[in-house]
């Protein structure tokens, strides 16, 4: 998981658990992957009498507004956490990978898409699953095909490369950069 949480009151649930565990009581989100099982066990992990987790849990909560987006590697947004991080990236590149789990394209790219985040750590890479929930986000952005790829610079977006042509986002990822 990409995304940087700043600790502070509580209001997410988390354990000591590995990043990449999932309790088994719900399918693995990005979040839970990254902060463990929010409901306070491992799977396979027993329960006390009371049906509690014997594992002790630690409370936080993250603040967008201090959030710092990665470099190196992907962050999967949504609609509440892309904008703030795009701030967050202040004067670097970000590239938004626009995509939906059930496209055969999208899913040709995403390793391209990884191994461009790992060349340019001078570049913020995102991805953004244009499902229901994150709509607004999609259609604020002008999404109309997937995959899409947006590029932007000090919060606006400069490029556009629709579908999955990787050469074409290389060469908008450099000429942004040297812009």
């Amino acid at each position: 998981m990409a995304l940087r949480i700043a600790l502070s009151s509580p209001s997410i649930r988390s354990t000591t658990s590995s990043p990449s565990s999932s309790c088994g009581n719900h399918p693995p989100s990005s979040l839970s992957r990254f902060l463990g099982c929010p409901h306070g066990r491992s799977p396979g992990e027993p329960l006390t009498a009371s049906g509690r987790s014997r594992r002790a849990a630690v409370v936080a909560t993250s603040n967008l507004e201090t959030a710092v987006p990665a470099v190196g590697q992907v962050t999967e947004v949504d609609k509440d956490t892309f904008w703030p991080l795009v701030k967050a990236a202040g004067e670097r590149v970000v590239v938004l990978d626009m995509y939906t789990r059930w496209c055969g394209p999208c899913k040709v790219m995403a390793p391209k898409f990884k191994e461009l985040s790992e060349k340019h750590l001078d570049v913020v890479f995102m991805k953004l699953d244009c499902n229901q929930e994150n709509r607004p986000l999609a259609k604020e952005l002008g999404i109309k095909v997937v995959p899409t790829f947006k590029i932007l610079k000090d919060g606006k977006v400069v490029k556009e490369v629709t579908g999955a042509k990787y050469d074409d986002l290389v060469v908008a990822i450099e000429t942004t950069k040297s812009s």
